[in-house]
């Protein structure tokens, strides 16, 4: 995959030679004419480069796959070891284990359910636009997503319980995450590792608007309006339109010094340039991985596995617990489009859960009175055992 010249697809799939795969390029344009992001656009690349890579090591015409092609590819998958997680830096901490200060584990070593899962929808859609227009074969490789169909309640009698169905073919089971807060201790130490005003505003604005990281790197300075207290992001899903989210004062006071050293430095952002730069000289516009470095030294010095998106779920946490603020309130905030989404922040804490039970297994167990004060009636005893 390699960047395009072309200003309306930004991304290519090529071969081994070189040579641009047409399906898939008119599979990412057909995307993006529907209303997708570039970066969706980018995902979903990949994804096809993964399978056209497989197609070809197995030496298999991307029109002429069969359903055990498609299967083979997920046993691949499940077995292999992704490449993102090969380039670790040495002593890092082992795939899968658990970090003892933020309680959540690493990244495992192969490819996640989720990610697999997503690679067979992407494969999915790309061979029905190919079977809509004509090209590729008759019959899908990828079976449906679902036994019963992939809608087997889109036509559902109310008066009638909603029919079970299993989980599609290939589709790999995925386990419910909930929400989980990085602790306040590892938030405080978070912030006593950050070096400049710039890091110090940005981590403040994640922490308390919960804006995406996407989001926050999309911000201009006229996107910030410290009078209102708010900023606007490009929210995911919206075509580009902008939203406001919350900040709290402190990220905007932060903010002030940043501008103002940049100020010093000579360099004045226009209202509708980046708000976010990089320290070194030449000055350019903050990227994500530049970001996630930052992050992963900080964690490093910490002892942490803090993310990004951690932050967002932390906000959204804190808010649930202000009784102050209403469940709908959080969803505005966290811009949800499905109350439910927003639901799943009520869900217990697993470290809360387990703390409420160790206090049960370790608090006194009370001790019964004494009866004192009273006695049976002889008479009593003289009907239920007789005379004596």
């Amino acid at each position: 995959m390699k960047a395009n010249d072309d200003s309306v697809l930004p991304w290519v799939v090529v071969d081994g030679s070189g040579a641009v795969l047409e399906p898939v390029s008119e599979y990412l344009r057909e995307l993006l004419a529907c209303g997708n992001s570039p970066a969706s656009c980018r995902s979903y690349g990949y994804d096809l480069l993964r399978w056209f890579r497989f197609l070809a090591a197995v030496g298999v015409s991307w029109d002429r796959a069969q359903r055990s092609d498609v299967r083979d590819f997920v046993l691949w998958l499940r077995t292999s070891h992704n490449p993102a997680r090969d380039r670790r830096r040495p002593g890092a901490p082992a795939a899968g284990s658990v970090n003892r200060r933020t309680g959540k584990p690493y990244l495992a070593a192969g490819y996640a359910p989720a990610t697999i899962n997503h690679a067979l929808a992407v494969i999915s859609a790309f061979y029905d636009f190919q079977l809509q227009t004509g090209q590729g074969p008759v019959v899908s490789p990828v079976p449906p997503r679902s036994r019963a169909g992939r809608r087997p309640n889109a036509h559902h009698n109310p008066m009638e319980p909603f029919r079970l169905h299993g989980r599609g073919t290939y589709r790999q089971k995925q386990p419910e995450r909930p929400p989980r807060a990085v602790p306040d201790d590892v938030v405080e130490d978070l912030f006593d590792g950050l070096g400049c005003n710039r890091d110090r505003a940005l981590f403040s604005m994640f922490l308390s608007s919960g804006a995406r990281a996407d989001e926050m790197l999309g911000l201009t300075v006229a996107d910030t309006h410290p009078g209102d207290g708010r900023i606007y992001v490009r929210t995911k899903g919206l075509g580009g339109a902008k939203e406001a989210c919350p900040a709290a004062p402190e990220a905007f006071a932060w903010l002030a010094l940043y501008l103002a050293e940049l100020a010093d430095e000579g360099h004045r952002p226009e209202p509708d340039e980046p708000l976010w730069w990089t320290r070194r000289q030449p000055l350019r516009p903050l990227t994500y991985t530049a970001l996630r470095a930052a992050l992963r030294r900080i964690n490093d010095r910490i002892g942490a596995n803090i993310t990004l998106h951690d932050l967002r779920h932390t906000l959204g946490l804190r808010l649930i617990e202000d009784p102050n603020v209403s469940l709908v309130d959080v969803q505005h905030v966290m811009r949800h489009r499905q109350i439910s989404t927003t639901g799943g922040y009520l869900r217990p804490q697993t470290d809360e859960v387990i703390a409420k039970v160790h206090q049960h297994y370790t608090r006194p167990k009370p001790q019964p009175r004494p009866l004192v004060g009273w006695s049976y009636d002889p008479q009593d005893l003289a009907d239920v055992f007789g005379p004596a």
